[in-house]
C-alpha cells in the first residue's frame, strides 16, 4: 500500500508518525512510504535520511493511508480524501464535533488512542508508549523547578534527606514517573483509586498511599468518584499532600473533565519550594491553581502544567510511535499481498475505527 506521512502543523507538535528506521521495514515488505518535505525537522530526521531509508519525499495526501501525529487540521480536512485511510490521535472522545469533521471526508480513520488495552495490542498501544515519556519528563520538570535535591546526600557538611515524591495516577506515566523520581534517587510514594495497583507500586520500590476510596473503572481506567467519594478523598489527600516536596498528577477519566485531587488548600499547606507536575492540564488539570500550558507560583508553591510533554522529546516519541503504527499496519494489510484489508470483526481494529466509510462508529 502508499503510505503518507504529512508534516505535523499542531502549535508545538515536533513529533513525526514515521522514523526512517521504520520506514525502512516498511518498505522492504513492499509498501511505498511518501513523506512531506520537512516532516521529520521537529524531531531533527533529514529528509535524506528518509530517502536513504528507500522512501520518497513528495505529496503525501494522494497515499491510501495517511499517519498523523495530531488530528487534521482544518485544511488538512481539505487534503483528505474519500475512500483514505487515516491513523493517529484523533481525540475521538474529547473533541467530537471535529470527529465529525473527518467523517464528513469520507475517509475511514483509526484513533490510536482508541486501541484497546489487551496484551495483543501491545505493540500497537501509543497512548501507552506516549505516557512513558511524559511520565519521564514530568520527573525532570520536577526536578528542574524543586529548589531541593532529590537524591540523599551525605556531605562534609551534613547529610540531606532524599526528596519525598508523590504520584497521583497509577498508570503508565505514573508508574514511569516513579521510575524516574526512585532512580534520580527520591523516596517515592504513590497513590490511585484503584486498589490493584497498590502492587504495581510496590513492585517500583515506591510506598502505597491508601487513602480508603476506590473507584474501579472499565477498561483499565478509573471511574469518576461521586460526590461523596470524593469529598472523603480529598480531605485525606489534602493532608497527605502536605508532607511531599514534589506532586506529579496523572489522573485522567477518558471523555471528562481531569479529577481535581489537589485543592488550593493543600496546595497552601505544602512546603515553600515544592513543586507540582499537573499532566492532566489539557483536560483542566488535577489541581485546583493549576493554569494549563503555564508554569505559576502560588502560595510559594511552583505549579507546572505542560500540554504536550511528548513533544518535548521529539526524537524518541517519534520513534516509539513509528513503530506503534508499524504494528497496527500490519495488523491491518493483507499478509500475502500486503494491501490494505482491516477485518472489522477483530476487537483490535473494531476498537480503533472511529469512523468507517464516511460514518462515525
Amino acid at each position: 500500500m502508499k503510505i503518507g506521512v504529512p508534516k505535523e502543523t499542531a502549535a508545538g507538535e515536533r513529533r513525526v508518525a514515521m522514523v526512517p528506521d521504520v520506514a525502512k521495514r516498511l518498505v522492504g515488505k513492499g509498501h511505498q512510504i511518501v513523506v512531506e518535505s520537512g516532516a521529520g525537522e521537529g524531531a531533527l530526521v533529514p529528509d535524506s535520511l528518509y530517502t536513504e531509508a528507500g522512501a520518497t519525499i513528495g505529496d503525501p495526501w494522494s497515499a491510501e493511508v495517511i499517519l498523523k501525529v495530531s488530528p487534521p487540521s482544518d485544511e488538512e480536512l481539505g487534503r483528505l480524501k474519500a475512500g483514505t485511510t487515516l491513523i493517529g490521535f484523533l481525540d475521538p472522545r474529547g473533541n467530537p464535533e471535529r470527529l465529525k469533521a473527518i467523517a464528513a471526508t469520507g475517509v475511514t480513520a483509526f484513533a490510536v488512542e482508541s486501541i484497546p488495552r489487551i496484551s495483543r495490542a501491545q505493540s500497537m498501544d501509543a497512548l501507552s508508549s506516549q505516557s512513558n515519556v511524559a511520565g519521564y519528563k514530568s520527573v525532570i520538570l520536577a526536578a528542574q523547578h524543586s529548589t531541593r535535591f532529590f537524591p540523599m546526600l551525605t556531605t562534609a557538611a551534613g547529610t540531606i534527606p532524599p526528596a519525598k515524591v508523590l504520584v497521583l495516577g497509577i498508570g503508565v506515566a505514573g508508574l514511569q514517573a516513579l521510575a524516574t523520581a526512585r532512580r534520580l534517587g527520591a523516596q517515592t510514594t504513590g497513590f490511585d483509586v484503584r486498589p490493584e495497583t497498590a502492587e504495581q507500586v510496590q513492585s517500583l520500590g515506591a510506598t502505597w498511599l491508601d487513602l480508603g476510596v476506590q473507584a474501579v473503572g472499565e477498561g483499565g481506567y478509573a471511574r469518576e468518584l461521586t460526590p461523596e467519594e470524593q469529598a472523603k478523598q480529598q480531605e485525606a489527600l489534602t493532608e497527605a499532600i502536605k508532607g511531599f516536596d514534589v506532586v506529579i498528577t496523572t489522573a485522567l477519566v477518558p471523555g471528562r473533565p481531569a479529577p481535581k485531587l489537589v485543592t488550593a488548600e493543600a496546595v497552601q499547606g505544602m512546603k515553600p519550594g515544592s513543586v507540582i507536575v499537573d499532566l492532566a492540564g489539557a483536560t483542566g488539570g488535577n489541581c485546583e491553581l493549576t493554569e494549563p500550558g503555564e508554569v505559576v507560583v502560588k502560595h510559594n508553591v511552583t505549579i507546572v502544567a505542560p500540554l504536550n510533554l511528548p513533544a518535548t522529546m521529539p526524537e524518541h516519541a517519534s520513534m516509539l510511535y513509528a513503530r506503534n503504527l508499524m504494528a497496527l499496519i500490519e495488523l491491518i494489510a493483507d499478509d500475502e499481498s500486503g494491501a490494505l484489508n482491516p477485518d472489522f470483526d477483530d476487537e483490535i481494529v473494531a476498537g480503533a475505527c472511529v469512523v468507517k466509510n464516511g460514518e462515525v462508529v
